[in-house]
């Protein structure tokens, strides 16, 4: 018998956000860096932010359902 192994979506949400801080951290350096406006690096931070928040999720999902590469763990 095989074991499923899954994650809660509640998982695949909360590490997309740990990650997406981190990234935003460093998109902030970087953007401000080049434009010198914390203007133009909010609006860019946030919008780019959000839409790779939404498609890591949806990424994260994907691989979720694929078990190739997943071992049961021996006891």
């Amino acid at each position: 018998m095989k074991t499923k192994f899954y994650e809660h979506t509640g998982r695949s949400v909360v590490k997309a956000l740990t990650f997406r801080v981190l990234i935003l951290i460093s998109d902030g350096i970087i953007i401000f860096a080049v434009t010198r406006r914390y203007d133009i690096t909010l609006s860019v931070m946030l919008f780019s932010n959000l839409a790779s928040t939404i498609l890591y999720i949806i990424h994260e999902r994907i691989w979720n359902t694929i078990h190739w590469g997943k071992h049961r763990n021996p006891r």
